[in-house]
């Protein structure tokens, strides 16, 4: 199965939380897919499909998983929806969507794609405020000069988007009620999951209340202006503002 969304986004945390059920292993965030998505994304979904299969077999062989329910959590995978629906017919999709504004308030904390921020990530991209894969074609110079909050918005809407352009076949939870009534969030997931409620039950209630509407005291005026300005629309269809 894969869990999908935008980064910051409680992905980490779901996927662990599934992982640790009777008959999941927890595969993490898997460097050769990870670094491949990219190129996956320009190739036919049928051919994206068995690059994606070959990528992650390894990791299932090798880790000695290949008789549980593999979890993987690389948020670009949104963005091969179709591939990995056609690798994996029988794969399960989950899309846990958090509050963009909230998400842009932790990405902001990391600095990922601050001007500033040099280095590279675990599957060897940049950080920095270079334009990613993702970005629409045509506005790569207007990502690198946005502004950081405006800029962590763009990456919500887009891996948020990608998710979504998937449908019914994404099954869609929210964050919010993760941290907020973990036992309606359970439900949720144990039929998502085909898993008795009581053990989702055991796995969801450590999610933080707090993290719930931090932007109202993180995030300047200013910076909301950005946020809504790129993500607005999206926020509004996903019931945000």
């Amino acid at each position: 199965m894969f869990v999908l969304g935008s980064p910051r986004s409680g992905t980490t945390f779901l996927a662990g939380a599934i992982g640790s059920l009777p008959g999941f292993v927890d595969l993490g965030e898997v460097p050769p897919l990870k670094a491949a998505i990219p190129e996956l994304t320009g190739l036919p979904a049928e051919q994206a499909a068995s690059r994606l299969r070959r990528l992650l077999w390894p990791t299932r062989r090798l880790g000695g998983v290949a008789g549980l329910r593999g979890v993987e959590q690389t948020p670009e995978s949104a963005f091969v929806g179709d591939a990995i629906l056609r690798a994996y017919p029988q794969a399960t999709l989950v899309h846990l969507v958090r509050d963009g504004r909230d998400v842009v308030c932790s990405l902001l904390e990391r600095g990922w794609l601050a001007p500033a921020r040099a280095g590279r990530d675990d599957a060897g991209a940049a950080f920095g405020s270079t334009a990613r894969f993702w970005v629409e074609p045509g506005r790569e110079a207007e990502f690198a000069e946005a502004g950081d909050a405006r800029r962590c918005a763009w990456a919500w809407r887009r891996y948020v988007s990608a998710a979504r352009s998937l449908g019914d076949a994404a099954h869609e939870l929210r964050y919010e009620r993760l941290c907020t009534d973990p036992d309606a969030f359970a439900e949720e997931l144990a039929a998502v999951l085909a898993v008795p409620a009581d053990a989702a039950r055991s796995v969801v209630n450590p999610a933080r209340p707090e993290s719930v509407g931090r932007y109202r005291r993180d995030l300047t005026a200013e910076q909301l202006v950005g946020v809504e300005a790129e993500a607005g629309e999206l926020l509004g269809d996903l019931g945000y503002l």
